[in-house]
């Protein structure tokens, strides 16, 4: 479980011996991801969207975010022809849980091929690089990192970092609320951003030491 301020995510991780079709005889790989907001997740309750019997447009945007930004950091031809999906829930929302799934999911991920390395599965490791995310905004005209429900949903500024541990981006989502913003006030979220996601790897190396 990654917990950022009352932010709450369950990570998990599944091997399975298989690939997709389209991948199948390459040689290569594949790391996916499903992403999910129990009901009573934030203030007011939501309707499963089992219920409803097709996934939201933002649910179905995050879980393709955060399996493309894990792919960023994975050999898949070292993982071989097997298929590594990342289940994220989240079990309290606060703000900025697309971000805590990607770093939550890259410790999982970390663990599940340390398992496969363990077992003789694999010859060597796959793992490229750390991965995280932050967001960023700015708040009653100040720069601010990770913000919380109340700050993002004021912000005029709000974006989403993710990097690699080389400082690296994978991808940056940025939008004005309202107002537009300058060049200089992206690269001082940036900055912020890059700052963030190095005390997040640190506690990514203490989780999985």
């Amino acid at each position: 479980m990654i917990s950022l301020g009352d932010t709450k995510v369950l990570c998990t991780a599944s091997v399975e011996e298989r690939t997709p079709p389209f991948l199948r005889n390459t040689g290569l790989g594949w790391v996916t991801a499903e992403y999910g907001m129990l009901p009573r997740a934030t203030n007011t309750r939501t309707r499963r969207e089992a219920t409803q019997g097709r996934q939201q447009g933002r649910t179905v945007e995050i879980q393709r975010l955060i399996g493309r930004s894990l792919r960023a950091c994975i050999d898949r031809s070292g993982l071989g022809e097997r298929q590594i999906t990342l289940d994220c829930d989240v079990i309290q929302a606060d703000g900025g849980t697309r971000c805590a799934a990607i770093t939550g999911a890259w410790v999982a991920l970390r663990l599940a091929v340390d398992k496969l390395r363990k077992a003789g599965d694999i010859a060597s490791d796959p793992i490229l690089d750390h991965l995280a995310a932050v967001s960023c905004g700015i708040y009653a005209g100040q720069p601010v990192l990770d913000l919380d429900y109340a700050e993002d949903s004021k912000a005029g500024v709000d974006g989403n970092f993710i990097l690699l541990g080389a400082e690296r981006l994978v991808e940056v989502q940025m939008s004005a609320e309202g107002a537009s913003f300058t060049r200089d006030q992206m690269s001082t979220l940036l900055d912020l951003a890059q700052g963030g996601v190095a005390q997040l790897i640190a506690a990514q190396k203490a989780a999985v030491a």
